[in-house]
This record gives structure tokens, C-alpha cells and sequence, in this order.
């Protein structure tokens, strides 16, 4: 578009991009140390908590500090945990690993089985309680610099353009929210994330970052197949003993149960579908017997960050910070991410609060990361340094030498292993691999793409341009289908991408991008071999509205 586009401005103290735990903490923390702050909280999702995926039991310890009264104000965190299961499955059975043996990263006593989503919720209300300026439906589209190179604010999406790129009768020009400070808490892989880190070069000196696939379903069974409290994850079948990953299921209140799997997005085999494979786990008869009768609700996808603190980013640069998975905070080996979230958005806070206090303005924040590294979270994650790491030689060797490090070792050890290559970097060639034959839907225990799509409540404007860019339209036939088999149609977990008939070249294929699909879980950004998709924010609003995910 070639016209001027004049856009409101509004001024701030502070701007928080992105209403997951990690933002919602911060400006929470923020008002909380200086209730005169002038605070704004924007977020893509339709409502809070509408983006918000995760497993999740959480370990309270980062909300006890954030509100010590946190039960009395309500907070849902409803069901402790009350049982520890890991098992190793092969397709028929498995082995059960005796709780006496159980790493303490792998055990649960004193945390609690919620959904994130309502955390998210609850956080949000605490946070408007507060003060805090909070606007959902408004995307953080691009990122504003002062004349000395700092982050000013973001820039929030249009709204109202066509696919054709031209504007609409409903066309509204986005917003310049201008901060002293901006907290950037997109969550993994972050679309505005993504550029600070090439343009600050922050991931200067630090390992590749690591990514794996979450996805989740909740279902509703039957009153003798529910046992409140219980806890299960499970490693081996259905993935092959090369390929990272492991599955949950978290039996919550109301007869329901949250299950889910996550694969590591270095898998090598192009054949492989992540999706595909949840669906078999969920015929395994270790957890068939729990979905018997049942029926499924919902379902979600979302990638997380897994690389550690060995991928950590710099956290602070002129005019701003990253918090949360935005940053890579999760702690892969206890599949926790929340507590790190909340902890380095109250970090944050602190130092920004401070910071104004001092009259600086759009300065960097080296005392936010020195806070950090003086932190328990950073003991947690240095411990826990080497998890993702091990699994790349196998699973034997990974189950061996973690149990060493945090079972024999306390997870003090003087030995770290880094990691040099990103994922999409290794996924090898189709004619490399052996195709993988998956059964199809039953209806019942699996279901395909689409059905699933639809009960994440899934929905975008139709007439908006396709938030998922190619760099170059030619790259999807002529590399990645011809090289790679076209591994877009696999791995995406909600049927965005697919090979399909070229009408105007008989015999030929083309990709067709079906971005009203997109549950916006990142994995095409992260995992495309050739790195020729870019994923953008689309219209505010748009995407997933979780409820109780």
C-alpha cells in the first residue's frame, strides 16, 4: 500500500506485548512497586487467555512471591497433585520407573494440575484490578525506535485490509503505543521476539535455540476412569528412540483430563507427523483405558522453547526486555514453563521500576539480567542444562545420564554439552527416510486435522492477507516437496499446508496456504527446512480461543 497512513499515539510508562504469565506478572509486579505507573497491556488473542496452551501442572513457587495470598484471592489452582507415574512405553505395554528412582525434575508433590488458559484469566483480572490498561484483540504488528536506536513502543496491526492489500470500508489504522520501557512476552518463537534478537544481535555467544511441538487435547470421561490428582507422563512409543519427546496426561476436577505430547523440532525424518503421532499415542491401552466413553472437548497446538539457559538470549537491550518463552525460560525436564514465566516478569519489573525511579528512560537493563542469574530460577535451569542435549544420543543414553545428573548428582555436575545446530537445520532428505504409514481416524480415540481445528474454535477474517509469507513463492515445490516430500503438510498440526493440483501445470503440484487454520503454534516458522516461511501477526482477535487449555 502506497498510502499515508496517520495513526493515533499513545504514551506510556510502561507497554507490556503479550497477556500470557509472563507479561500479565510484570505489569502486575510493576503496579504493585508503583501504583502511579502508567501501565498498558496489549494482546492478539480475542480475550486473555485466548492463545494460551500448556500442560500443565504448575509449581506455585513464583505466584507465592507474586501474591502470597493467592488462595485467598481465589486463584485456580484447584487440584493438587496427588500421584507421580512414568512410564516406557513400547506399542502393547510398558514399564513402570518405581517413584523411589524418579529424578526430582520428574516428581509433583506440592504442585497443581491447572489450566493455564484460566490462570491467564485470573492474572488478567488481578492485573485490571491493579490499573493495568489491558486491550485484547490488539496485535503487536512492528516495532518502534527512537532516534538513538531504542525501542519506543510497538506498533498494534490494521484492521480492515483485503487479502488484496488494499483497504476496506471497515479499515482502521493501527496504533503507535509509545513506552519508556516495552516488555515483550509474546511467548515462544515471538514475532516481534524474533527481530530484537537479529537486530540487538542477542543470541550472540548462545546455543541454537530448541523447540518442540506441544499438543493437547481435554477430554471428559467417565466417573471410574477419572482419578483426580494423578499425574502421567510417558516416554518411547510412538516415537522412534531418536526422536525427542515424551506425552502427559493430567487428570483435573469435573472428570476431565488433559493429555498431550511434545516432539522435539529437531526430528530428522521428514515423514514424520507430529500430529499423527499424539493420535497413536492415545490407542496406547496404558491410556486408552482412561478415554474409554469418553469424549473429546478441545484441542490445541502450540511449540515451546526447550533449549534452556545454554540458548538463552540477552535478555534486556536499549528501551526494552524479554520475558517468559518469549526468552526461553522452560524448564524442559520438569515440562515447566509458568513459574519461570512469572519469576522473569517480576525481574523485569523490578528493574524497570527502578530504572524510572532513576530518571532513565529507554536505557539498557543489565541489572534485569544480573537479577536473573542471582535468581533460583537460573539455579533450576543450570541444573537442568544438558536434558534436551543427551536426548540427540539416544534414549537409552539420555534415560542413563539423567538419571546420573539429577538423581545421583543432585544436578550439580562439571560437565555442559552445547548444541550447534537449529532445528530446521536437521531434517534430512526424503530419500534418506522411510515413509511412515499412519492409521486413519477412528472417530473415537483419534480424529483428523480439520475435526480438530474445530473444537480449538479456530477462526480468522477471511479477507485479511495470509499472515503466513513466503519469502519465495517458488521454494515449497522446487526444495522442500522435491527434497523434503514436503514436510509443511506433516508437520503443521492444524492442516494449513498442503500439496495439492496445479490447475495451470497438469501434472504438477503447488502449495496451498490455508491460513483461516492457524493456531498460530509457530511450528512452520521454527521447523521449515528452507526457512521461507515467515509467520506475521494477523488481524487482532484472530486465531484460537481456548477455554480451559
Amino acid at each position: 500500500m502506497d498510502q499515508i497512513v496517520e495513526r493515533d499515539v499513545m504514551e506510556y510508562d510502561v507497554l507490556v506485548v503479550g497477556g500470557g504469565p509472563a507479561g500479565l506478572a510484570s505489569a502486575i509486579h510493576m503496579k504493585q512497586l508503583n501504583p502511579d505507573l502508567n501501565v498498558c497491556l496489549i494482546e492478539k488473542g480475542s480475550e486473555i487467555g485466548a492463545h494460551i496452551l500448556s500442560g500443565a501442572v504448575m509449581d506455585p513457587i513464583a505466584l507465592n512471591e507474586l501474591f502470597p495470598n493467592w488462595q485467598a484471592l481465589g486463584a485456580p489452582l484447584n487440584v493438587p497433585v496427588k500421584e507421580d507415574q512414568f512410564l516406557f512405553l513400547n506399542e502393547t505395554g510398558f514399564k513402570a520407573t518405581p517413584n523411589w528412582l524418579l529424578p526430582k525434575c520428574f516428581q509433583n508433590h506440592g504442585n497443581y494440575i491447572v489450566s493455564l488458559a484460566n490462570v491467564a484469566r485470573w492474572l488478567g483480572e488481578q492485573a485490571d484490578a491493579l490499573g493495568v490498561e489491558i486491550y485484547p484483540g490488539f496485535a503487536g504488528a512492528q516495532v518502534l525506535f527512537d532516534e538513538n536506536g531504542a525501542v519506543k513502543g510497538v506498533c498494534t496491526g490494521d484492521m480492515g485490509i483485503a487479502k488484496d492489500g488494499l483497504r476496506t470500508a471497515h479499515y482502521q489504522p493501527g496504533v503507535a503505543l509509545h513506552a519508556k520501557y516495552t516488555v515483550f512476552a509474546e511467548g515462544a518463537r515471538g514475532h516481534l521476539g524474533k527481530q530484537l534478537m537479529a537486530h540487538f544481535d542477542l543470541n550472540q555467544g548462545r546455543d541454537p535455540q530448541a523447540y518442540g511441538l506441544g499438543i493437547k487435547e481435554i477430554w471428559q470421561v467417565p466417573a471410574e476412569q477419572h482419578q483426580e490428582g494423578l499425574v502421567v507422563h510417558t516416554a518411547g512409543w510412538p516415537l522412534d528412540s531418536d526422536t525427542y519427546g515424551g506425552t502427559f496426561l493430567y487428570h483435573l476436577d469435573n472428570q476431565q483430563i488433559a493429555l498431550g505430547m511434545v516432539v522435539g523440532l529437531d526430528y530428522q525424518n521428514p515423514y514424520l507427523s507430529p500430529f499423527e503421532e499424539f493420535q497413536r499415542y492415545k490407542t496406547h491401552p496404558a491410556i486408552a483405558k482412561f478415554l474409554k466413553g469418553g469424549k473429546r472437548l478441545s484441542y490445541g497446538a502450540r511449540a515451546i522453547t526447550a533449549g534452556g539457559i545454554l540458548s538463552l538470549p540477552q535478555l534486556y537491550f536499549k528501551g526494552g526486555v524479554l520475558v517468559g518463552c518469549e526468552a526461553g525460560t522452560l524448564n524442559a525436564s520438569r515440562i515447566k514453563g509458568s513459574h519461570g514465566a512469572i519469576k522473569t516478569g517480576m525481574l523485569a519489573a523490578a528493574a524497570i521500576v527502578q530504572a524510572l525511579a532513576d530518571n532513565r528512560e529507554r536505557d539498557e537493563l543489565p541489572e534485569y539480567e544480573a537479577a536473573f542469574h542471582a535468581s533460583w530460577l537460573k539455579d533450576e535451569l543450570w541444573r537442568a542444562r544438558n536434558f534436551k542435549q543427551w536426548f540427540k544420543k539416544g534414549r537409552t543414553v539420555a534415560t542413563l545420564m539423567t538419571g546420573i545428573e539429577q538423581k545421583l548428582l543432585g544436578g550439580k555436575f562439571p560437565w555442559t554439552i552445547h548444541r550447534t545446530k537449529a532445528d530446521h537445520e536437521c531434517l534430512l532428505p526424503a530419500a534418506q527416510c522411510s515413509p511412515i504409514a499412519y492409521p486413519k481416524p477412528d472417530n473415537v480415540l483419534t480424529f483428523d486435522r480439520l475435526s480438530s481445528v474445530f473444537v480449538s474454535n479456530t477462526n480468522h477474517e477471511e479477507n485479511q492477507p495470509v499472515h503466513l509469507q513466503l519469502k519465495d513463492a517458488g521454494v515449497p515445490v522446487a526444495v522442500n516437496l522435491a527434497k523434503y516430500a514436503g514436510p509443511e503438510a506433516r508437520f503443521c498440526p492444524a492442516g494449513v499446508y498442503e500439496f495439492i493440483e496445479d490447475a495451470d501445470n497438469i501434472g504438477q503440484q503447488r502449495l496451498q496456504i490455508n491460513a483461516q487454520n492457524c493456531v498460530h503454534c509457530k511450528t512452520c516458522d521454527i521447523k521449515d527446512p528452507t526457512q521461507n516461511i515467515n509467520w506475521v501477526t494477523p488481524e487482532g482477535g484472530g486465531g484460537p480461543t481456548y477455554t480451559n487449555m
